[in-house]
């Protein structure tokens, strides 16, 4: 897959309007914080374990890894994937930057704050 691929595949959505349960403000930043907190979880768990894989059989020690320097291939490599990370944690960002462009729908919330004024 392509660094062009990954990142369009990062920020697809699905059909329809997102359902607000809290003001739509708190909902943006808990989604982009549960998004980090979900990678961060599944990161670290796969780290420890290939850490302590390594360790275990004599390959590598951590203080190795603590002093590890990437070439400017990995370097360049670790950047993109970063790029594609923000992209998926900002999602919710942009998917709303493109409704407002759009002219899109209020949501039912929304509506009936109007119709209520």
């Amino acid at each position: 897959m392509s660094v062009a691929d990954a990142l369009a595949g990062a920020s697809a959505k699905p059909a329809g309007k997102r359902p607000y349960f809290l003001n739509p403000e708190t909902e943006r930043v808990l989604a982009i914080t549960m998004a980090v907190v979900q990678e961060l979880a599944v990161a670290r768990t796969r780290i420890d374990t290939l850490e302590r894989l390594l360790e275990r059989q004599g390959l590598i020690s951590r203080a190795d890894i603590e002093g590890f320097a990437p070439s400017t291939q990995e370097a360049a490599e670790r950047g993109a994937w970063v790029q594609e990370y923000l992209v998926r944690v900002l999602r919710i960002v942009q998917q709303e930057g493109e409704a407002a462009a759009a002219g899109a729908e209020l949501a039912s919330e929304e509506l009936a704050a109007e119709l209520v004024q």
